[in-house]
């Protein structure tokens, strides 16, 4: 009997200010590494309540997705695992210093599209870059596009 291959699902925020984007400096096997705010989702949950969630987690930022940048599936080179990325773009709401990171989150960070093409050697994997560029070049779905059925 074999067993049933499923990709790990994730969400990621694409937060834009004047600029910059939001971006987390977090602790991995690899050591330090950047990545947009992201995560798993977890049961029972939508798609765009999961990046809302983990962007606050790992920010201390509400943020509110309102399209989808676009859909990545990315098999990590140790070939161990593969992820399949839903990346959102929307509205950022308030911020709450006093709110500790999620464990592993060493720091938010605002970087311009320029610092974050220099930093690729620190990147958790090339779909941070992908993503940036994707949403640079204008790419935005209605959310509506992704059903959710409790």
């Amino acid at each position: 009997m074999s067993t049933i291959w499923k990709p790990n699902v994730t969400v990621a925020a694409l937060i834009e200010r004047d600029g910059r984007f939001l971006l987390v400096e977090e602790e991995t096997e690899q050591g330090r590494r950047f990545n947009q705010p992201a995560g798993h989702l977890e049961p029972g949950e939508s798609l765009a309540a999961a990046c809302a969630r983990e962007a606050l987690e790992e920010t201390a930022w509400t943020f509110t997705p309102t399209a989808l940048v676009g859909v990545y599936q990315w098999p990590r080179p140790q070939g161990d695992v593969t992820y399949l990325r839903f990346a959102f773009s929307g509205s950022l709401g308030e911020h709450d210093p006093a709110r500790a990171l999620d464990t592993g989150i060493l720091r938010a960070v605002w970087m311009t599209p320029a610092e974050i093409e220099a930093s690729r050697e620190r990147h958790r994997s090339p779909l941070i870059l992908q993503c940036v560029q994707d949403y640079l070049a204008g790419r935005r779905f209605p959310l509506d596009l992704i059903r959710h059925y409790d």
